[in-house]
């Protein structure tokens, strides 16, 4: 709190005229990143051009990389479900929904992301690991899971 309020110009007690302590400055942060993250989702797949399992991991990913730290404070350890506007996290996970429209693809589409982004985040794939092609064989995988579920032709 000493260093927010440091960054802030302010004196640390006067931040708990703002917020009533630690929990609720995070609890507030993950509100303020899951809806800036719903809002790029949102966007992502709405405006797609037809390709919106590519659209959907592109924007994720690019959001992730650009914030790790808001991103791993929603994603990492425990969660504040309890004290979220309530809502919000279905309404920011729901365009993993729209792209692939079955739950639980959905889920394991949201699952590769996480894994993918937090692995690229802490640095963990080999050494010349072309990650872009990685990100690229998931989006190909599951477009095909997106199709076959529809009924369309996959190749």
């Amino acid at each position: 709190m000493r260093r927010l309020a440091d960054e802030l110009g302010i004196r640390a007690p006067s931040l708990y005229k703002h917020i009533d302590g630690r929990p609720a400055l995070e609890l507030a942060l993950v509100e303020i990143a899951l809806d800036e993250t719903g809002l790029a989702m949102h966007a992502a797949v709405e405006g797609s051009d037809g390709d919106p399992v590519r659209d959907l991991l592109g924007a994720y990913r690019t959001l992730g990389l650009a914030n790790p730290e808001l991103y791993r404070l929603i994603t990492a350890g425990s969660f504040p479900r309890a004290g979220l506007l309530p809502g919000l996290e279905a309404w920011a996970g729901e365009p993993f929904f729209l792209a692939v429209g079955e739950p639980y693809l959905a889920q394991a589409l949201w699952s590769f992301a996480h894994g993918t982004l937090i692995l690229e985040l802490d640095h963990r794939f080999l050494d010349g690991s072309d990650l872009d092609q990685t990100w690229h064989a998931g989006t190909e995988a599951f477009d095909a899971a997106r199709l076959a579920q529809c009924g369309a032709p996959t190749g």
